[in-house]
């Protein structure tokens, strides 16, 4: 049973985790770690968390699971951080956007992965980030995805699973690779086409954005995101990203020779097919 909880990274979506289940009532503690004060003040003053500490073997005494939020370049030194403080009995969750690099610290740190550690990536968030836009129903109907390993301790994977299906979660397990692949397309590919966007409308023409209506608004929303997390998102998961970047440079270049030649039916036909699978998506 998990009765105290330990966030390392009290901002979006490691505070949306901590309100959620504050507000459920079903944990009777949860510390908030980091290094940086204002913030956990912060965050306890607006009831995200129970109470905090900069030391972080107090932080640890007597936790029944740590939840890293932390930006993935940052896990190999968390995990260093809490090895000499907690035992096999301890749970260790993420929310990492990539799996895959995220088991390779745990190898390099413990030697194997622990049983007892769970990755983990909510599929959710805000183009805002820090603890002020923590929502304790963020993940409410949104998916969950689990990466356990063939070693991973049954109990704890349904603890974590139960953690998250009172935030009101749709929690599935899967590969780390098929995860890294699926989300490499669905969510890290359009923030790389927003933020490419961006950076070719200001380089090209700096006044651009002046004349940019709702459906600009719209699509480059996400390059409001935060840069230092999906910096670390590039290089954690830069094969795949990559892959489907240049998947996407193919479909391009189909759609710039369709427009080139003037193919009128293609276009359209292209363009309705899009429309439909989008209008199917949003109907679930």
């Amino acid at each position: 049973m998990i009765n105290k909880i330990c966030i390392i990274g009290v901002g979006l979506i490691g505070g949306s985790f901590a309100a959620g289940l504050k507000q459920s009532g079903q944990i009777k503690s949860i510390i908030g770690f980091g290094r940086n004060e204002e913030n956990l003040i912060k965050a306890k003053s607006l009831n995200v968390i129970d109470d905090y500490s900069l030391d972080i073997a107090i932080t640890l005494k007597g936790v029944d699971m740590v939840l890293i939020a932390t930006p993935v370049n940052s896990f190999t030194s968390v995990l260093e951080m809490i090895k000499p403080h907690i035992d096999d009995s301890v749970i260790i969750s993420d929310v990492g956007s990539t799996k895959g690099s995220v088991i390779a610290v745990a190898k390099e740190v413990f030697g194997e992965v622990p049983s007892r550690f769970i990755p983990a990536h909510p599929i959710a968030g805000k183009e805002k980030s820090g603890v002020e836009a923590s929502d304790g129903e963020l993940f409410n109907h949104k998916r969950v995805i689990l990466t356990p390993e063939k070693n991973t301790n049954t109990k704890a994977l349904e603890a974590v699973s139960k953690l998250w299906t009172i935030l009101g979660a749709k929690v599935e397990t899967m590969t780390h690779q098929k995860h890294d692949d699926l989300l490499a397309m669905t969510s890290h590919l359009p923030h790389m086409l927003a933020f490419g966007l961006m950076d070719y409308l200001v380089k090209s023409n700096p006044n651009a954005c002046d004349y940019a209506a709702g459906g600009f608004k719209d699509f480059s929303r996400i390059a409001s995101s935060d840069a230092v997390m999906w910096r670390d998102i590039c290089l954690n998961n830069s094969a795949d990203i990559v892959k489907h970047i240049q998947g996407y440079q193919q479909a391009l270049d189909n759609l710039s020779g369709l427009i080139e030649s003037n193919e009128s039916d293609a276009l359209e036909k292209l363009f309705s097919e899009a429309k439909t699978a989008r209008d199917e998506w949003i109907k679930d």
